[in-house]
């Protein structure tokens, strides 16, 4: 409680950051200090406006603290439209809607002015915005567009996925999941927080969801975000849905219980009878539950880039194929899980530190050629550390978008959307920018060199892939990308899989899962759980 003439101020805190004078209070689970003005110690941790602690300050203070001047947008006229559409559907009864446009058509303007829409039909007074990482930039992003677009004269907070576990106490009254086949698993704790906030086993109470994500899940059974809404779309009661699988499996969707679980059909032609039955679920009613528009820019081009391997690095792959090999097949017989996730991790870690100095090479040409190069990788130890070490060795400037607190992402995004720095390796798949000529932060516009991509590494998850693509290939801007691999490898293999599937793991609601299915039989991995292959490292 403050006193006369003070205020409550909430402050973001790193972890273990010196904050002279402030108090932890466990309850919010941030520190807090209690004054008419904040000291110049604790100034540097002032949150910015929309974000979780200013959020929780101006709960905890009778006025809320007045909003700097923000830089005002003009809305494009598909995301009006797109807006229209969300609050129909808002009005109609809907639980859950799913923005599933391709990356860079702008799902992030589409959602402000879509709830700002619902709240002239409902009573709207507070909204969740929960972004994918990270953090330094994703929250930056959307409190920056909530500004410029305008907030409505409604409370915002904005969170990651990381932090969810600080807002599940706290109700709102719509709720934005950016990214959200971050909840596809159910076994997670994420998934447990994401139920408490989006109300998703409450009949009463429960906030409006807007679901947005380009790549919304590999099969059915990834969609449990989305059961809210099957269950209004099917007059069912919201708890005959609390078992995903089961209730599609009721449907008589061609889901069956597994050697790990639940499975989807291998075959092809039942496959797609179930995708056309969800789309007709949530597109075809009226109003729709979902909205997909496509880059009108069109399809990102992804071909193979073979790399010839010295008679040495040939050795040392053979070597290392035929160890991973072995170590499977003994995981295989003892049915270690646990043993097999290893081996395969250890070998594309190796598979990939193998290739560096071609990445390296391929990576000058580009950059004498005057294009700007985003490098995706996975690893951090054996991929991103040595390109960017070998480039810089080379005199090239690199931003590095990896590591956890190793750098100031939204500094080095910046350094390579401005040119400094005409190469960027990164470990994210998500939310961020890297295309030419993006409108910046301080109202500039990034350089106009064309951008390449090149994944360091084969993606095994179509969703992560498409993901990378979208970084740089968005907002009108085209950006070819390429996939190393090493040439007569099982890499080529997993590669060519990869090019022909990674369209059909876009907008549409569950998508092909048999380049998975290929990709762990080429591996010798077809025993482990389909997660060994989807989930980040």
């Amino acid at each position: 409680m403050a006193g006369a003439g003070e205020r409550v101020w909430v402050l973001a805190v790193p972890f273990r950051a010196p904050a002279p004078g402030a108090q932890w209070h466990p309850g919010l689970q941030a520190h807090v200090w209690i004054g008419a003005d904040l000291p110049p110690g604790l100034a540097p941790y002032d949150p910015p406006p929309y974000t979780f602690e200013r959020f929780l300050e101006d709960e905890l203070n009778e006025k809320p603290r007045l909003l700097p001047m923000a830089r005002p947008m003009t809305p494009r006229e598909q995301q009006c439209d797109g807006a229209d559409v969300i609050a129909d559907h808002a009005a109609a009864g809907g639980r859950v809607f799913l923005l599933g446009d391709d990356p860079g058509v702008g799902k992030t303007g589409t959602a402000i002015l879509a709830v700002k829409a619902v709240a002239e039909q409902r009573p709207v007074r507070t909204v969740l915005v929960v972004a994918d990482r990270p953090a330094a930039i994703t929250v930056p992003h959307w409190t920056r567009s909530i500004a410029a677009f305008g907030d409505g004269g409604i409370r915002w907070c904005v969170t990651t996925w990381d932090r969810l576990a600080k807002v599940s106490k706290l109700r709102f009254d719509v709720v934005v999941a950016d990214e959200a086949h971050m909840v596809r698993h159910t076994t997670t704790q994420r998934w447990k927080h994401w139920k408490a906030v989006s109300g998703a086993g409450r009949v009463k109470d429960a906030p409006y969801v807007l679901a947005a994500t380009a790549t919304p899940a590999h099969t059915p059974l990834e969609l449990p975000y989305l059961a809210p809404e099957f269950a209004v779309r099917t007059g069912e009661p919201l708890r005959a849905w609390a078992d995903l699988p089961a209730r599609l499996a009721a449907h008589e969707f061609h889901v069956e219980r597994g050697r790990y679980g639940w499975a989807w059909t291998e075959d092809a032609d039942a496959r797609r009878a179930d995708l056309a039955r969800l789309q007709e679920w949530l597109g075809a009613a009226d109003p729709p539950a979902t909205l997909y528009r496509p880059a009108p820019w069109g399809a990102v081009s992804v071909t193979g880039t073979p790399v010839a391997l010295t008679p040495a690095e040939r050795a040392a792959y053979e070597s290392e194929w035929s160890e991973f090999r072995a170590e499977m097949q003994l995981a295989r017989r003892g049915r270690q899980s646990a043993r097999g996730r290893a081996a395969l991790l250890r070998f594309r870690q190796k598979a990939g530190l193998i290739r560096v100095q071609a990445t390296v090479e391929w990576v000058k040409a580009q950059v004498e050629a005057e294009r700007q190069v985003a490098v995706s990788v996975e690893f951090v130890e054996t991929a991103a550390d040595p390109i960017r070490e070998a480039l810089l060795d080379g005199g090239i400037a690199v931003a590095g978008i990896y590591g956890r607190n190793r750098f100031d992402v939204e500094a080095e995004r910046l350094r390579f959307q401005r040119g400094e720095a005409p190469v960027c390796v990164f470990t994210v798949t998500a939310s961020i920018s890297l295309h030419a000529g993006e409108l910046l932060p301080d109202g500039s516009t990034a350089s106009e060199t064309p951008r390449v991509g090149l994944f360091h590494q084969p993606r095994f998850s179509g969703i992560q892939a498409r993901q990378v693509t979208g970084r740089t290939h968005r907002d009108g801007r085209t950006s070819p990308w390429r996939i190393a691999f090493a040439e007569d490898t099982v890499e080529e293999q997993v590669a060519r899989v990869m090019v022909e599937r990674l369209a059909v793991s876009g907008s549409a609601a569950g998508a092909d899962t048999s380049s998975l299915r290929e990709i762990a039989e080429l591996l010798d991995a077809d025993w482990l759980p389909a997660t060994s292959l989807t989930e980040e490292p």
